[in-house]
């Protein structure tokens, strides 16, 4: 059965995150519980920034209870968190950062790009956690380009690349605590590709470029298509070349609490990550 659009998300005003990353929110679960398990992307770019002495991004700050996932596409990252993980991420590598029971990390433009200038593009993703690994230990995952599988896809539509979860028998590299799936897609103009999609998981498009159609809507780039969770397929009709974000999760249908950098399941377990952080036991970055 193929699934249908939910809705399309367009025009999405731009704004900037400390002074490195003009993002455009395309959704946050403070607005809406469809995008369960997924709870946050913003889309930074395409920007040019100019040479600079100084690293621009966003300082030290905390997170409890979720992932981040940050895919870059133009631009290159530097990450250091409380865990002690540290790492540099260029075009098409991934950052997938767990932050669990808490960490205080910082995201900053790499010292070579900022020196040299250039244009940065990337999506950040948060993903929720169930309540039984909120509180699990913070993990690392550096994930570079050379270990994403690319496949094929049929009559020449394009490739895509497996981030997580598995796509046409090819399994992607992240680990992830439920079932997910990140395919990073780039279609031929006038190709079209059919997806099988596990029953019941919310599945999210991103347009990043160019123009698609899904039955009889059409998307261009920046917009965010949302399908009903009925059906198992989709189909996407690539009018011009085309570089869709494929996300599906399987809902963990649980409350989500959050304020700031905390997404848990109950006021009380905010106030405790609030009292946490501010005591220290998130950990502090070492400079």
């Amino acid at each position: 059965m193929w699934k249908s659009v939910r809705g399309i998300v367009s025009d999405i005003p731009q704004h900037w995150v400390g002074d490195g990353f003009p993002v455009r929110s395309l959704f946050s679960y403070q607005d809406s519980d469809e995008f369960d398990p997924f709870l946050l992307l913003d889309y930074a770019g395409p920007y040019k920034f100019a040479p600079a002495e100084v690293t621009r991004g966003v300082g030290e700050h905390p997170h409890r209870g979720f992932e981040t996932v940050t895919i870059v596409y133009q631009g290159e990252l530097e990450h250091g968190d409380s865990s002690g993980s540290h790492g540099t991420i260029g075009p098409g590598e991934v950052q997938w950062m767990t932050a669990a029971s808490g960490v205080v990390h910082e995201e900053f433009h790499s010292a070579q790009f900022a020196r040299e200038g250039g244009t940065l593009e990337m999506v950040q993703l948060w993903v929720n956690l169930p309540a039984k690994d909120k509180m699990s230990p913070p993990r690392y995952q550096g994930i570079l380009n050379s270990q994403i599988p690319i496949k094929a896809l049929p009559d020449n539509a394009g490739t895509v690349r497996v981030i997580a979860g598995e796509c046409f028998a090819t399994p992607g590299p992240a680990m992830t605590f439920t079932p997910i799936n990140v395919w990073d897609c780039q279609l031929n103009a006038g190709g079209h590709v059919e997806f099988a999609i596990p029953a019941g998981h919310t599945t999210l498009l991103i347009v990043q470029k160019g123009e698609i159609r899904i039955g009889d809507s059409t998307a261009k780039a920046v917009e965010l298509v949302s399908l009903h969770s009925e059906g198992d397929q989709v189909r996407i009709d690539s009018a011009s070349e085309s570089r869709v974000l494929v996300l599906t999760g399987e809902p963990l249908r649980e409350p989500v609490i959050g304020q700031g950098p905390f997404v848990m399941n109950t006021r009380d377990e905010i106030r405790q990550a609030i009292q946490d952080f501010q005591s220290g036991r998130m950990g502090r970055l070492a400079h």
